[in-house]
């Protein structure tokens, strides 16, 4: 690609900064399209070319500002991997699955690029926009290196989102982290063999990873039957969670070790948030299948219903316990237990990065509504769960509402046509997780359903049952027998 004459001016000034990758937000499904047609290209140069975009970034509005700025033939670039544009597009469902293309430098340097101090399109302030040295000075490079654009002062949040746009095409070697999605790339893009994301096995050295977040306010006290017994919806979810726990280790039993597949973590909340876990492992964050069957924390007796020739018989069971059942916070603080596993899974993701890892799934078990955050920071805290990701999917966040009452539930729709137009449904509809049609199969055990559209991993107004089968649904078992 043709560089700018002074573009060694220009790498000057990213050198000061320590600016080394642009970035550029994209949903899954759009990968096999950008690899087939050998890069990035602008979404007027798509539509020239008759290249459909599965699930475009941009609106109508988006558009045609561009067109009104003549930026319609633009790749759009930034400068953060936390861009807000990015979860405007997750809350108004253009995308479900994000991922963050990591961009060459080189782009910057090249003939045809010019700069935006903050977004190209934005209409309610005008950017500085043009192609020299001096207009890339116009950006405020400390800003652009902000974590999120919530840390900086108001006057200056608007420059967060500086943008380097490219003229007409990003040719694939420049997309420096394109062959970490599990999709192959082939000599001749054209003859793509694609790779499905959601399908990567789960071995010691690529394994995955579960956050339950259970509520454990003082709405939990209310009692429900479980298998017989009268008991608090705290002392019911406690045992599902522990024997869905057990589950996992069980899993993970080859002969006389316990392989290291998941990592498991138990996050409780209420006014406050704490590791779920007790005795031994109290205060842990994740813990692995080996540590969880050396250090039960208890075990109780219980009855369950099993399956004998002669029918359906009660029985006493004995049951390990890792997580007891607790009622005593008097808030619901779930932007706390998000904020909790965005910290986890941080360090989670680093640790396995560019591992071809089943991604983490974080499963919230609740009672009813939360307190002390807007619907809007709710649901840009889900977004960002949902936006972290593996090579081979995204973060998958499950949410379950759970209720002693007989009413009518909601499980796993397919569009907010099911939901009625409640508003807390919608809410949690808009929280949580599109799920890849890998699930439909276990899902149309509980639906009745064969349908092959993808379906929103929550449900409301849940029984206990119910819960169990959701649970079963949500810990994929696809470890590696090698």
């Amino acid at each position: 690609m043709e560089k700018k004459s002074n573009w060694q001016e220009f790498k000057a000034v990213l050198d000061e900064h320590k600016i080394v990758k642009l970035y550029h937000f994209t949903d899954r499904d759009n990968l096999e399209s950008i690899i087939k047609n050998g890069g990035l290209y602008s979404w007027m140069d798509c539509e020239r070319k008759g290249i459909k975009i599965a699930k475009p970034g941009g609106g109508s509005l988006s558009r045609d500002l561009d067109s009104g700025r003549k930026l319609e033939n633009y790749v759009r670039l930034s400068f953060t991997t936390q861009h807000p544009m990015m979860y405007a597009a997750m809350t108004d469902g253009r995308i479900s699955n994000p991922v963050i293309l990591e961009i060459d430098i080189e782009a910057i340097y090249w003939a045809d690029t010019i700069y935006s101090n903050m977004n190209a399109a934005k209409h309610t302030l005008k950017p500085h926009i043009g192609g020299t040295i001096s207009d890339f000075m116009q950006i405020h490079f400390q800003s652009v290196k902000a974590r999120k654009h919530f840390d900086l002062p108001v006057e200056e949040q608007p420059y967060f989102q500086a943008e380097v746009l490219v003229k007409n095409f990003i040719p694939l070697e420049y997309i420096k982290n394109i062959g970490n999605f599990g999709i192959p790339i082939p000599s001749k893009p054209k003859t793509l063999q694609s790779k499905n994301p959601y399908t990567a096995q789960i071995t010691r050295n690529t394994p995955t990873a579960f956050i339950f977040l259970v509520d454990q306010s003082v709405s939990m006290k209310r009692t429900t039957n479980f298998n017989g017994e009268k008991m608090s919806l705290a002392e019911a979810v406690a045992r599902i969670v522990n024997n869905q726990i057990n589950e996992l280790v069980y899993r993970c039993i080859k002969t006389t070790e316990v392989r290291h597949y998941y990592d498991i973590a138990i996050i409780g909340y209420g006014h406050e948030v704490y590791s779920g876990w007790n005795g031994v492992l109290a205060g842990r964050d994740f813990v692995s299948p080996e540590e969880l069957k050396n250090n039960p924390y208890k075990k109780i007796t219980v009855k369950e219903e099993k399956r004998t020739r002669k029918g359906t018989m009660i029985k006493e069971i004995e049951k390990v316990q890792w997580l007891e059942a607790r009622c005593d916070g008097h808030w619901t603080h779930v932007h706390l237990a998000f904020v909790k596993a965005k910290t986890l899974l941080d360090q989670w993701m680093q640790d396995h990065h560019d591992k071809d890892c089943y991604p983490p799934t974080i499963i919230n078990i609740t009672d009813g509504q939360f307190n002390h955050a807007t619907r809007e920071e709710i649901v840009q805290q889900a977004n960002e769960l949902k936006a972290m990701f593996t090579n081979d999917g995204n973060v998958l966040l499950w949410n379950i509402h759970i209720t002693p009452d007989n009413m009518e539930q909601v499980l796993l729709p397919i569009s907010k046509e099911e939901l009625k137009d409640d508003k807390y449904s919608e809410l949690l509809y808009d929280m949580s997780s599109l799920l890849p049609t890998r699930y439909n199969q276990p899902i149309s055990d509980i639906r009745g359903d064969s349908d092959d559209a993808r379906h929103v991993a929550m449900a409301t107004n849940t029984d206990m049952s119910t819960l169990i089968q959701l649970m079963d649904i949500g810990t994929p078992t696809n470890i590696s027998q090698r």
